[in-house]
């Protein structure tokens, strides 16, 4: 680990420098947090840490006037190479580019798109997205990789709600200084890709390869502007979290028949997969009549004036949510 205050390389298990003596912590490069000392990537924006950051690394005191998304490749992909994923894919660009910029001196033109590239590139960060790729007028940006995510379908969405939320208020500020608001176009596929690592002129990118990102860059184009369009296969992870409404089939370029698809209009009254199994249909719950009745023993004695406390303990998916959902649907009948 290097020492901060005379950037001497450490032992890895060495508490304090062995040339000036200073107390070493294993501090991330990029974001300044605090990791265990055999920790090999942070723990806040997953960069390598220690040895395995590349030399060019931005210092912490730098790194605060850095925009997020200035994070090296080299830190967010070491290590991640020829993997096959699951991922969700979101495309966003400002309608009418081109049309806007036509007319524009280069610096007049980068004033307008800057500002909407760096909130996208913010909202994808905030849900642990990974940008791989700007578009020139938009972003390429994915979920579920580098960084694995059981939900990365629903964090691609909230990402996509947050850039509108957050355009809208970008919008109202051009509006107030006497400029036009632009849109933006968001679209999002989910699928498996294989990821793999490019290395162009000594520059590393980190991307898929797969009919998953075609399709989101297609769902991309037929959104509306200042809309966000997904496949069935996004539908199928989210539907519950977020409001949707069915576009119909769709003829999509590239694709030979006509797809399904669906705008997102906002989230949803569910917040985890219980409520969504809840609103489904729910099954007999059957072989936990032991420990309902010491629950229901516990209630018993809390309303008698005895403060109780139960702690459900097992293994994930063995029911500890049925079962206080249960007795509180029996508490509630009585």
């Amino acid at each position: 680990m290097l020492c901060a205050k005379c950037k001497y390389d450490n032992p890895a298990d060495a508490p304090f420098c062995t040339k000036c003596g200073t107390k070493v912590e294993n501090r991330c490069s990029s974001c300044n947090t605090a990791n265990p000392t055999d920790a090999r990537f942070c723990r806040k924006c997953g960069g390598a840490l220690g040895a395995s950051a590349p030399a060019s690394s931005p210092t912490p005191a730098a790194d605060a006037q850095t925009p997020r998304f200035k994070v090296t490749l080299e830190q967010q992909i070491e290590g991640l190479e020829g993997e096959r994923k699951t991922v969700t894919a979101l495309f966003a660009d400002i309608k009418g580019s081109t049309e806007l910029e036509r007319d524009l001196d280069p610096e007049d033109a980068r004033a307008i798109v800057d500002p909407v590239l760096h909130l996208m590139m913010e909202a994808v960060h905030r849900y642990d997205g990974y940008v791989a790729q700007s578009t020139g007028d938009g972003i390429f940006a994915l979920f579920g990789a580098p960084a694995a995510h059981e939900d990365h379908a629903q964090r691609a969405l909230h990402a996509a709600l947050a850039i509108q939320r957050e355009l809208q208020k970008h919008g109202e500020r051009l509006k107030s200084q006497g400029q036009t608001p632009v849109a933006v176009r968001i679209g999002i596929n989910t699928g498996e890709v294989v990821m793999r690592t490019i290395h162009t002129g000594g520059h590393p990118e980190y991307t898929p390869v797969g009919h998953v990102t075609n399709l989101a860059a297609r769902m991309q184009t037929v959104a509306a502007a200042g809309g966000i369009a997904i496949s069935e296969d996004t539908r199928c992870l989210v539907e519950g979290y977020f409001e949707l409404r069915a576009l119909g089939p769709t003829a999509v370029k590239g694709v030979a028949d006509p797809i399904i698809v669906y705008e997102v209009t906002g989230a949803g009254p569910l917040r985890g997969h219980f409520e969504l199994a809840a609103r489904r249909g729910l099954t007999t719950f059957i072989g936990r009549e032991r420990e309902l009745g010491e629950v229901d023993r516990a209630l018993a004695l809390a309303t008698s004036g005895h403060g109780q406390v139960v702690a459900v303990v097992a293994e994930a998916g063995t029911g500890k949510s049925r079962l206080l959902y249960d007795q509180g649907q029996a508490a509630r009948r009585l």
